[in-house]
């Protein structure tokens, strides 16, 4: 049987480089699964920003970018069960707080919530976890300290609080995810 996982990427280039790696691995660990990617409008900016655009291209095949909440028609294909589970990695704090406050106006927070309404998994990788100062690398190599909100961080709490959802706290956890779902791809 074909398996298949929808990848959300918005708009954080915290990590980007990293998941984007663990998410190459994940694919030639688990050749029998089909990895659909997502972008948000934010996202594709991010991926061009970071020159790896062309990456998840040739990496993943075509991608399809958000036009609006329901175009592409991903959470209606969730709510189809069409796919494994859903993965948001990296997760902007804008796309956690919309998923934390139940606002689907984007493609991601509208597929998020619809696939939690259709019981399906989710799995998020916030870039903004823990209050604090967090140091970020640009395209550039050049590293930024960034200061991450309690607001942000209390709405990481609440989704790790939520039905369906699971927080995850490392980009390595991703292949975790694959190998707790496809555990006979191994």
């Amino acid at each position: 049987m074909f398996k298949r996982v929808a990848w959300c990427i918005t708009g954080s280039g915290d990590k980007i480089s990293d998941v984007i790696e663990v998410m190459e691995e994940v694919k030639r660990e688990h050749p029998d699964v089909e990895i659909k990617v997502y972008l948000s409008k934010a996202g594709e900016q991010v991926l061009k920003y970071y020159r790896l655009l062309e990456r998840v291209k040739n990496s993943f095949g075509e991608f399809k970018v958000e036009l609006n909440p329901n175009s592409p028609f991903l959470a209606g294909d969730l709510q189809l069960r069409k796919f494994e589970f859903l993965l948001i990695a990296p997760a902007t704090s804008n796309t956690v707080a919309k998923v934390a406050y139940g606002i689907a106006d984007s493609l991601v927070s509208n597929s998020t919530i619809m696939a939690l309404k259709a019981f399906v998994p989710v799995y998020i990788l916030p870039s903004d976890l823990e209050e604090g100062i967090t140091i970020t690398v640009l395209p550039n190599g050049r590293k930024m300290e960034l200061r991450v909100r309690k607001e942000d961080a209390e709405n990481v709490r609440k989704l790790s609080e939520m039905d369906g959802v699971h927080v995850l706290r490392e980009v390595k956890e991703i292949k975790d995810v694959f190998n707790k779902h496809f555990s006979s791809s191994l």
